[in-house]
């Protein structure tokens, strides 16, 4: 299976540690952010990954290189002007050949059993699994409703009426998703992957939440930055566990 980060926003909220530094790139525990997903990945056999680029793009390139040094293949998509989460994966969507696969937002650092989302999108035939999380404000984050069966049936308050009970979530950034759910997606212009999200629900295609128990950071302020560092050096969120 393959895998695209989403690397090319300019993080504004956390200049002026990005006016010289794209997020992906700024240090946890001496490594870099985006390179805590990549062995995430590497963990759960994905080898072969796709990284967009904007903001400061040919820092991550040197950076990361073709992959070689973390067993890994990556390949660039460059976005002279940002396309967005749905235009940046339409651009990309040749490479995915097809296949379902994973997506990881580049300012993200979590902890979470690839292998039991990938489970759970094969076991509901869905056309896309979302990583969910407990949150006391999750309309913060953008609210994902789901039913009694883990279908999510809203974002954000679209979608479809749920029947019977259902619950509210946050949506944690990390996706496993079909090609086919690009296919409204249009191609060379700024969108969001929701649109396509919302549309599919819609269209009566199975979206499956799945909890994501483990550590969770969005690391979009300064603040939330600290305290990811500080989380990392207490053992919150482990390192080794990723190179062994």
């Amino acid at each position: 299976m393959k895998a695209m980060i989403l690397a090319a926003g300019l993080g504004a909220r956390l200049r002026p540690l990005t006016d010289t530094l794209p997020k992906p790139l700024l240090p946890i525990a001496g490594r870099p952010l985006i390179v805590w997903n990549l062995l995430l990945l590497r963990r759960y056999g994905v080898t072969e990954v796709m990284i967009n680029l904007h903001h400061l793009g040919h820092l991550i390139e040197q950076a990361l290189g073709s992959g070689s040094e973390f067993g890994m293949r990556i390949v660039y998509s460059k976005e002279p002007v940002i396309l967005g989460t749905g235009g940046g994966l339409k651009q990309a969507e040749p490479f995915f050949g097809g296949e379902p696969f994973f997506v990881l937002n580049g300012d993200t650092l979590f902890d979470m059993n690839l292998d039991d989302m990938t489970a759970a999108y094969r076991r509901s035939h869905a056309v896309a699994a979302m990583a969910v999380r407990a949150d006391p404000e999750p309309e913060r984050w953008g609210a994902v409703e789901m039913d009694a069966a883990c279908h999510v049936c809203r974002i954000s308050g679209r979608g479809m009426n749920p029947e019977g009970r259902s619950e509210k979530r946050m949506f944690a950034g990390v996706h496993l998703m079909h090609p086919r759910l690009l296919a409204s997606v249009p191609a060379g212009r700024e969108s969001s992957i929701i649109e396509a999200y919302v549309g599919a629900i819609q269209a009566g295609e199975t979206v499956v939440g799945c909890e994501l128990a483990g550590y969770w950071s969005d690391i979009g302020t300064p603040e939330r930055y600290a305290q990811a560092r500080r989380d990392a050096e207490a053992g919150l969120i482990n390192l080794k566990d990723r190179l062994a």
